[in-house]
C-alpha cells in the first residue's frame, strides 16, 4: 500500500470546492485525516452529517494544528484574515495552498502573514458547478480539470510537485 501524501490536511472553507476537495482526497487516500474548520456551526454540523472529513472545528487555530497541507476554500476577500487568524498555529514545514481564481489578489493577502517556515503554493482548480454549500462537493469533480498552480520564484519544487500530485 502506498503512503498517503499527506499525514493532515486543513481545509478552510466546506463549501462546492472544499467538499469536493475532501471527498476526492477520502477517494485516492492522499491523507490520513482532514480537518474541517467553518465559521458557521450549521455549515460544520452539516460537513459532520456528510461525513466530510475527520475532525471538525469552529475554531481555525484548532484545524490547522499539526496539518502538513493547509488548503484556503473560502471566498477571495476572507482569505487575508484567515491567513492572519490561524499563521501563528501553523506548523514548521506546513505547505498551504488555496484555489482562489485571482491569484494576485491572494498572494498579496497572504505574503505578510505566512510563517518564515512554512511554504505557499497558490492554485487554482478550473472546476465548478452552480450549486454551493458542503452537500454540493462530490469527489469527481476535478477530474480531467486543469488546475493552474503559481508559486513564486524560488518556492520549495518538493511542494509544489506534492501539490500538483494532489490536483
Amino acid at each position: 500500500m502506498t503512503a498517503p501524501l499527506f499525514d493532515r490536511v486543513s481545509l478552510l472553507g466546506i463549501g462546492l470546492i472544499g467538499s469536493s476537495i475532501a471527498l476526492s482526497i477520502r477517494r485516492g487516500a492522499l491523507a490520513r485525516h482532514i480537518a474541517i474548520y467553518t465559521r458557521r456551526q450549521e455549515t460544520l454540523d452539516r460537513a459532520r452529517e456528510l461525513n466530510l472529513g475527520d475532525s471538525y472545528h469552529a475554531d481555525v487555530m484548532e484545524a490547522v494544528t499539526n496539518a502538513d497541507l493547509v488548503i484556503f476554500c473560502v471566498p477571495l476577500g476572507a482569505n487575508a484574515g484567515l491567513i492572519k487568524d490561524c499563521a501563528p498555529g501553523l506548523s514548521k514545514g506546513a505547505i498551504l495552498s488555496d484555489v482562489g481564481s485571482c491569484k494576485r489578489s491572494v498572494i498579496n493577502d497572504f505574503a505578510p502573514h505566512i510563517p518564515d517556515d512554512t511554504v505557499f503554493v497558490p492554485a487554482h482548480p478550473v472546476a465548478g458547478t452552480e450549486n454551493s454549500g458542503p452537500e454540493a462537493g462530490f469527489a469527481e469533480l476535478f477530474d480531467g480539470r486543469w488546475c493552474i498552480l503559481t508559486p513564486e520564484n524560488g518556492v520549495d519544487e518538493a511542494a509544489v510537485d506534492k501539490i500538483a500530485d494532489l490536483w
